[in-house]
């Protein structure tokens, strides 16, 4: 191991001298606690540590704050993946960034060295995972996440006062300081798995999409097709409220609870098919009696209920993207539609570090704001009572609460 050399600080900025600091913790299914844990430190020559003024609760993060992921967690990681915040610390490696920078934490942690960084697809890092269980579930490892189980290398999360981003080069993508918070908080994971569900389904003009979920992933995933040049969006869900945010955005809202298959629907409104379908709301979501028995007695980890749906809606020879993490196993998958269909099904995920500075730019030039995600702003402390209301469908205004530390606090 390379020995790790002092810190550079600049001349300007006066490090926090102290050693803890609060962060959520995971303590067991439905039980996020805010503990008093060690501040991190440089471990590594490409560290920096990221002082945190915003974070923000993911949906994939429910996996972990429900008991879908129990057996991959570990009693005490920080969770989170989403964060902004300013540097703190750079190791003696650390060429692009300064303390004192303002910065996006990418969740991604990659190498930047591997044959899979080499090609841009930073989320197949061979390097930056140490788990073993996936390599045996998967036959490889994938990258490294922040705050997102042993599966992906038990990192430290994001939702605390400090973080250490390992490769900080790579990891943080340095921001203008004069941009709204929550528009660079939008771009940390939703932003880049949006716009990675478009390049997955091969979203261009013309195309006529469907989305099934209208969470903050889907109706950006939405927004972003319509940018791209779509024809037709159209957005599929039971909450009535997202349904309807999706048709102001401009998509075709679809209750899937009015029907008993969504995909007959579609095919009634667009006989050809679909040209690009995109599964954003997760491997718990199930709309069959069938499927939810057999997720509740552990026969399939994943369902196959949207998925099925979406082969079936999609035209022949058309694209499919699956951006809702399934992680396990399912039942009933039609192999064979897939198959004779002569679809395209693509899934991963987000390759973050390849979409900057083309979201950074979208967004600073005005020509998309993510921060329509945030419907909710809360102080940071409050964090485990705003697991439960998101988990609950409980958060004001429906979809992301947006965190603000003590720290981020100080700086209005």
């Amino acid at each position: 191991m390379a020995k790790v050399l002092p810190p550079i600080i600049s001349t300007d900025y006066k490090p926090h001298p102290i050693e803890t600091m609060k962060a959520a913790q995971w303590m067991g299914p439905r039980d996020i606690q805010l503990g008093t844990v060690p501040k991190p430190m440089l471990t590594a020559n490409k560290d920096a540590i990221v002082h945190i003024t915003h974070c923000t609760i993911c949906g994939s993060d429910l996996h972990m704050y429900n008991p879908d992921m129990k057996s991959a967690m570990e009693k005490g990681l920080i969770l989170g993946h989403e964060a902004i915040g300013i540097v703190d610390e750079v190791g003696p490696e650390v060429k692009t960034l300064q303390v004192g920078d303002r910065v996006i934490i990418l969740p991604v942690i990659a190498c930047g060295e591997c044959f899979y960084c080499q090609n841009e697809e930073y989320s197949l890092c061979d390097k930056t995972n140490p788990s073993k269980e996936m390599e045996q579930l998967y036959g490889h490892r994938l990258s490294g996440i922040f705050g997102y189980s042993n599966l992906t290398g038990g990192y430290p999360g994001s939702q605390a006062e400090w973080c250490r981003v390992p490769n900080a080069d790579l990891v943080c993508v340095k921001a203008p300081k004069d941009i709204a918070a929550k528009k660079l908080l939008g771009l940390c994971d939703v932003t880049p798995t949006a716009w990675h569900g478009n390049e997955l389904a091969e979203v261009g003009k013309g195309d006529v999409v469907g989305v099934w979920g209208c969470g903050a992933v889907g109706l950006s995933i939405q927004r972003l097709a319509l940018l791209r040049g779509a024809k037709k969006v159209y957005a599929i869900d039971k909450d009535p409220y997202r349904l309807a945010l999706a048709e102001r955005y401009g998509s075709i809202p679809l209750d899937v609870s009015d029907y008993t298959n969504i995909a007959d629907l579609v095919l009634e409104l667009e006989p050809h098919g679909l040209d690009r379908a995109i599964e954003a709301s997760g491997f718990r979501s199930t709309n069959s009696i069938k499927h939810k028995i057999m997720r509740g007695i552990n026969a399939e980890g994943d369902s196959s209920d949207t998925v099925s749906a979406i082969i079936k809606a999609t035209r022949k020879g058309g694209n499919v993207a699956l951006i809702g993490d399934f992680f396990f196993n399912t039942n009933d998958f039609p192999i064979g539609a897939m198959m004779e269909k002569a679809l395209t099904v693509r899934g991963g995920q987000l390759y973050a570090q390849k979409y900057f500075p083309l979201l950074l730019d979208l967004t600073t030039s005005g020509n998309y704001d993510p921060s329509f995600m945030f419907t909710y702003e809360d102080d940071f402390e409050n964090v485990a009572v705003d697991y439960e209301k998101f988990n609950n469908h409980e958060v004001p205004g429906g979809l992301k609460v947006c965190l603000v530390t003590a720290f981020g606090r100080s700086q209005k």
